[in-house]
């Protein structure tokens, strides 16, 4: 069972890039962000003639969630994170898929820092860290997947030193995404590339892809209960350098049956 993880950013502008990943790749399940769409321009008649269902949480113009499912409907179980009723980006989106709990997130960015934006940030990481808890605590097999913005160590960017001072690197945000890992999830690319310099990302500027100046910002969060049965992990990086492409490859899991 492959899952992935695609942070698309825009997925009308980028949708003939998605396609084409998806009839390439063939995961089974794929959470994206970004996808930067009002709800009912999300283009539901496309991704179900490629062979999928699909639950989706959208936002005008900014944020937007979905959660993908090869041949079957996932089945929606949340939609958006708890613990703020005041909150209304849509950043998170939760689905029951083939006997897994999958949590889609966009994590924001908190630029700049310090700030309001940043506080915000802290502040989603800490109702993410309840509801992880939660999930936890339930026993099933869970991932928690997608655009974590977050670098979680100096292996993951290309020149630590030029990021010190950024929301995605910052010190506080490393240490929240640890905090969560720590009490009981696996960071599976690290799992299967612990001394690996691997990235998800590559901004447009500076010719950031062609010099592989890039980061790790997407990451799945394997559940005890889901972690035994990783099996390869990695990150789809010829999917930036396509036509249209977004900042962002895809990065996918492969699992064993129970």
């Amino acid at each position: 069972m492959r899952i992935a993880t695609f942070n698309v950013n825009g997925i009308n502008g980028r949708l003939s890039v998605l396609l084409r990943w998806l009839a390439e790749a063939k995961p089974d399940v794929v959470c994206l962000q970004e996808l930067k769409a009002a709800q009912n321009k999300f283009p539901e008649k496309a991704i179900r003639d490629a062979g999928y269902g699909a639950v989706w949480h959208g936002q005008k113009s900014w944020n937007g969630v979905a959660i993908l499912a090869r041949g079957t409907d996932p089945i929606e179980t949340r939609r958006g994170l708890p613990g703020d009723t005041g909150d209304t980006n849509s950043r998170y989106i939760e689905a029951a898929v083939k006997g897994i709990l999958i949590g889609c997130l966009y994590l924001p960015n908190g630029n700049p820092a310090p700030g309001p934006k940043f506080e915000y940030k802290l502040l989603w990481f800490e109702r993410l860290s309840v509801h992880a808890e939660a999930l936890l605590a339930h026993q099933v097999p869970v991932a928690l997947i997608g655009d974590f913005n977050v670098i979680p160590t100096e292996l993951d960017v290309y020149k630590p030193e030029r990021w010190l001072d950024d929301a995605l690197f910052r010190p506080e945000v490393r240490e929240a995404f640890a905090r969560i890992r720590d009490r009981g999830w696996t960071d599976a690319l690290r799992e299967l590339h612990p001394g690996e310099r691997i990235y998800t990302f590559w901004d447009y500027f500076r010719n950031a892809w062609g010099r592989n100046a890039g980061l790790r910002l997407d990451h799945l969060l394997l559940s005890p209960e889901l972690a035994g049965r990783l099996k390869s992990a990695g990150v789809d990086t010829h999917v930036r350098g396509w036509e249209k492409a977004s900042d962002h490859a895809p990065v996918w899991i492969e699992l064993s049956k129970r």
